[in-house]
This record gives structure tokens, sequence and C-alpha cells, in this order.
């Protein structure tokens, strides 16, 4: 993190004075304020005000730096890539022992994600959205549910009984119900409480 000082006639002015040096925004530093400066007699400028300036961590920055960390302790060798758009960070882990990461049903991934996104949020002033694939897993996963997701709605139309399925996270259940939302003859609801929170299929 790269840190300056500044002083002027004012804390402001001083703050100005770092960001144009620096070439950042004011919501791109943090501040600490050295010195509040002020008038001695007859309104004459008897101290000077003084900050100190610190550009914030990128997200992209924060989550590479975290996630480095986390393989070196685990031993593990990959190559990280993050992307910024939008406040969406996408994050692609690949090398030869990614698919280490993944876990069963992704759980591991889900999990990695999730500390990531809090290191992440921490440091930055809007929520930032983060994204985590290894292996392109997540792709293969949601192409493996909607397959799923269309089997079971063909047993339920044949035997005309309510299927219900194993517990899945939020964004799985998700892609089953997209996957049956146009079906004119099932329907779709979310049963239970997290962690076991289940989809039925049923007729409609």
């Amino acid at each position: 993190m790269k840190t300056i000082e500044k002083q002027g006639k004012t804390v402001e002015e001083a703050i100005q004075l770092a960001l144009e040096e620096l070439k950042v925004k004011r919501e791109e530093v943090d501040v600490e304020v050295l010195e509040e400066g002020n008038r001695g007699i007859l309104g004459f400028l008897s101290k000077m005000a003084k900050v100190r300036v610190t550009v914030k961590p990128k997200p992209d920055e924060v989550a590479a730096k975290f996630l480095e960390g986390l393989l070196k302790h685990f031993g593990i060798s990959c190559k990280i890539e993050c992307e910024l758009e939008e406040n969406v960070l996408n994050i692609v882990i690949s090398g030869d022992n990614a698919g280490i990461l993944i876990g069963k049903h992704g759980n591991t991934l889900d999990a990695i994600q999730y500390l990531t996104s809090l290191v992440v949020n921490r440091t930055s002033n809007e929520f930032i959205r983060v994204l985590l694939d290894a292996e392109n897993y997540r792709e293969k996963r949601e192409k493996a549910l909607q397959r799923l997701a269309i089997k079971l709605a063909n047993k339920v139309k044949e035997s005309k009984r309510s299927i219900t399925l194993e517990p899945m996270y939020p964004n799985e259940r998700r892609i089953i119900h997209t996957a049956l939302q146009k079906d004119p003859k099932v329907t779709t609801k979310s049963i239970g409480k997290e962690p076991n929170r289940r989809v039925v299929i049923s007729l409609k």
C-alpha cells in the first residue's frame, strides 16, 4: 500500500494535494489527520494541517494476495486470475492441482469463495460480489444440474408423483428452478431450512 504525508493550510487542502500526487480519488484512500492546523493571533496561520494518506488496495489485489497465501499454506501451486467488473469480482484458479479446491459438489470451492468475499469486502466501501471458479467447475455443475432437472421432471410426469432432491446450496436450487420454469406440466418449490433446504418437483 502506498502512503504519503502532506501539509496544507487546511486538512482538506492537504488531502487534495495528496490525492493529486497519488493520482487517485477520495474514495480510494484512507486518511489519517496528523495535525488539524490552526490560526494564531489576528488570523495568521500558525500551524499547518498535516495528513497521512494511504491508497486502499484494490479488490482484485486483496483477493489474489489472500488466495496466494491460502494455496501456499496447503502446498498447492496454481494460477490465479482476477477480473473486477461493475462490483463483481470473477476469480479463476487453474493448474494441475486446482481440482483439489472443488470438493464434493463444490463444497470446498464455495467455502473458499465465502472466505475470499469476507476478506475483500472488509477493505471495500462498496459490496463486491465474489465469484470463484476452478477447472471450469461452475459451468460443468450447472449443465449437470440442468440435465438432472429435466430427467427428474420426466420421471414426475411418468409416475405422476413428486420427487424431492437432495439438499442444495441456494445457487444450485436456483438452477433447478430456472431449468424447469417454462415446463407447462411441472412446478418446483423449495422446502426445509438451511442447510437442508431441498427442491421438490411436482405436477402442476
